[in-house]
């Protein structure tokens, strides 16, 4: 699959663009590939449905925050208007209003080539999928049962009870929109507004479905597969586009919103894409040095520690955390040191360290020689 281009490089605005002059850019676009400016041209095709994808990202303040943050990534995985997503219909029916009256007619003597009949739309639905280190690190493919409208499998969502159960509006002549022109003393004046009488649909149904009752829709659920992209985080939004609610009478599904939540690791934590781990050891072994076995996402590796570590050091193990989730690397894995100082010690033990508290290699860093040792250790160690 061909790698989507930066919507603000699409649209030619910098991310600090406002609303209006985000708005302004794909206006501009839209007129300079229309179709019907470029009849047959497919590569101008592609860019008008380009630009009407970046414009329903970057108009939307919920989804411009998430491809700001998390970028194409953030908005999952089920490709474009190009990509087996909406059709140019679609995009004429959402987007028309912005050139005001019929969708895009008026502006520089382009139609809309009939499609400026409203498109009704489902609404969006929002899940929330718990995901471990291992998925987010690796990435994962989840299965979810939704309850949902779906398409009513009696009329295939026109509502109507048989292919003869609906007419033409009489008023709009199918268009869903009528023009009016009133005098004015500016002279005359003409206005388009939604049908009255179909409410837009362009039709009327004289036998409603017996199923869904006129609606188009009926309530059910769909086992939705969606895969995750390895780095998500934490209160990360994707969409899955048009695996939202149906829409009435053939219009457009809503989008399904997935939530992402982390379940915690019993040993690692997570910091961006970086993991840390705390390592406690004995005192022997920070004085001694040890070699010792620490998790990763991937399983155990083995750590050197050299004699004479001071608690509270740092290791860092490069690639050993969680890859980022715009593909810029992987993290690292922290291995923090600790020192685990023992609250009840025998007296063999005790004797032992009574001697050794008189060496010179375990006085206090700050020679305060009245100062008892095991006072010294829970000093330098806490």
């Amino acid at each position: 699959m061909a790698t989507k281009r930066d919507y603000y490089e699409v649209l030619g605005v910098s991310k600090d663009a406002s609303a209006e002059e985000i708005k302004k850019a794909f206006r501009k676009k839209a007129i300079q590939y229309h179709p019907d400016k470029n009849p047959g041209d497919k590569p101008s095709e592609e860019k008008f449905k380009e630009a009407a994808e970046a414009y329903e990202v970057l108009s939307s303040a919920e989804k411009k925050q998430r491809y700001d943050q998390f970028g194409h990534a953030g908005l999952g995985n089920q490709g474009g208007f190009g990509g087996g997503g909406r059709s140019m219909d679609d995009i004429f029916s959402m987007f028309g209003d912005i050139f005001g009256g019929g969708g895009f007619g008026g502006f520089g003597g382009f139609s809309s080539g009939g499609r400026s009949q409203r498109v009704n739309r489902g609404s969006n639905l929002r899940v929330k999928v718990s995901l471990d280190l291992n998925e987010i690190a690796h990435g994962a493919e989840k299965k979810l049962k939704v309850k949902k409208y779906i398409t009513c499998t009696t009329c295939h969502g026109s509502g109507a009870k048989g292919s003869g159960g609906f007419t033409t509006c009489s008023s709009c002549r199918g268009s869903g929109q009528v023009t009016r022109v009133s005098n004015t003393f500016l002279g005359q004046m003409q206005t388009t507004s939604t049908c009255p009488t179909c409410g837009g649909d362009g039709k009327i149904i004289t036998q409603k479905c017996d199923t869904c009752y006129g609606e188009g829709i009926i309530q059910g659920e769909e086992v939705i597969s969606v895969k995750i992209p390895a780095g998500v985080a934490e209160g990360m939004q994707l969409s899955l586009e048009g695996k939202g609610n149906g829409a009435r009478r053939g219009g457009i599904p809503g989008d399904l919103l997935i939530l992402i939540a982390e379940e915690e690791h019993p040993e690692l934590t997570r910091d961006e894409n970086d993991l840390i781990y705390n390592l406690y050891l004995s005192f022997p072994d920070i004085s001694l040095g040890v070699t010792t076995e620490i998790p990763t996402i991937d399983g155990k590796v083995k750590v050197k520690i050299e004699s004479g570590t001071q608690p509270e050091k740092i290791l860092r193990l490069r690639g050993k955390g969680l890859p980022d989730v715009n593909g810029y690397g992987k993290g690292d894995l922290l291995v923090k040191i600790h020192a685990w100082v023992p609250q009840k010690l025998s007296a063999e033990e005790r004797k032992t360290l009574e001697k050794l508290q008189v060496s010179p290699n375990f006085a206090s860093p700050q020679g305060n020689s009245d100062k008892g040792f095991f006072d010294k250790v829970k000093d330098m160690f806490e």
